[in-house]
Order: C-alpha cells, then structure tokens, then sequence
C-alpha cells in the first residue's frame, strides 16, 4: 500500500508539473456556466449532493475535470458542458476555483465525535486507515499529492462519493483505488458521521 500511494504522488506530482498553474483570472471568465449548480466562486451548489468547488485543491479539480470530460468519470449533469473548453481553460478553471475561499458547514453535533474518531484515527478493527493522513487533519487536503480538501464539504456530497467508491461506481482518477479499498470498509453509519464532521472541519 505504501509503494502504491508513493507511486500515485509521484505520478500526480509530474502531471501537475508538465501542465503548470492555471491562470484564475482566465479560468473565472469560463466559469459563468458553472455558477448556476456550484454556485459564484464554487461555494455554495445549489443542492447538497452537488459539491463544492472552492478551496479543493487545483491539482484534483484539473485531474476530474478532465476526467469528466474525457467520460471517464461519468457525470449526467455535466454532459458536454466542457467538451468545447480546452485542456488549458480545465486549468485554468481549477485555479480559479482553487482560489476561491471554502465557506464550512455546521456538522450534525450527534455525529461529531464518532465522525472525528474515525477521521482522526480510523478503525484499527476494520483495517480504515486514518482520513487525516492523506487529507490533513485540519481538512486542507495536499495539493501535491492531489488530494482534496475535505474541510467543508456537503455531507451529502462525500456521503454519496464514499458509497460510490464502496460500490465500485467511481473508478476514475489516480487516486480512486486508494479510496475504494477504504470505502469497502465502512459501514453506512461510518460514511454518514465522517461526513457530516469534515462538512464542519475547519
């Protein structure tokens, strides 16, 4: 596991290399079609299940966006609004996005210390490794690495993407056999605490 997560930073890392840092400035002028589920400066999506898109990290927001509009990661609602943005407009949306400040959430009290626990420390009974370890224990992902942030996110968000993982339907992206192994480990009452503590994790 440990020579598998190396290999995934180095990879992430010389891809986030040969591209270089999206312009902001260039990325917020394509990003007036976004506004209208993710909300201005990708802060607050409409809907719970939409994620939001500010603060995550440029690296993971350039690598899905290019795996959605390749198709690899499938997503209904965003069928062929990037297939007339170039790779470097993808950059250049991630940057600005990246830029743009994450507004957290009020976690659901009574899942709180279970949902830290498991973050924190992970379950040693399962074999769930600790989410802080790649994510941050303050919630601020590496972007090196291309792992987002968490801190802040909709619960309904990360709760449907965790079960996706589990259930095998999200496969896409440099990252996504790590998370598989993970979500196949946790129960329904796992993923919904884990969630609503980074929603608030700040």
């Amino acid at each position: 596991m440990k020579r598998l997560i190396a290999g995934v930073v180095l990879g992430v890392g010389l891809t986030a290399m040969a591209h270089g840092a999206g312009d902001p400035n260039a990325g917020e002028q394509k990003a007036a079609v976004c506004t209208s589920c993710h909300g201005q400066g990708g802060a607050k999506p409409i809907m719970g299940n939409y994620p939001k898109l500010s603060g995550v990290g440029e690296t993971y927001l350039y690598s899905q966006l290019r795996n959605i509009k390749s198709g690899e990661r499938a997503i209904p609602e965003m069928t062929g609004l990037l297939d007339a943005m170039s790779d470097q407009d993808l950059q250049n949306l991630a940057a600005y996005f990246s830029s743009q400040e994450m507004v957290v959430n009020q976690a659901d009290p009574e899942l709180v210390d279970q949902g830290a626990a498991l973050y924190r420390g992970g379950n040693m009974a399962s074999g769930v490794p600790a989410c802080a370890g790649c994510h941050n224990p303050q919630g601020k992902g590496n972007e090196p690495a291309g792992y987002p942030r968490l801190g802040g996110q909709n619960a309904q968000y990360v709760i449907n993407q965790l079960k996706a993982y589990r259930a095998g339907e999200r496969t896409s992206g440099n990252n996504a056999s790590i998370m598989m192994d993970v979500a196949s480990k946790l129960t329904d009452t796992e993923i919904e605490a884990v969630a609503n503590y980074v929603s608030g994790l700040h």
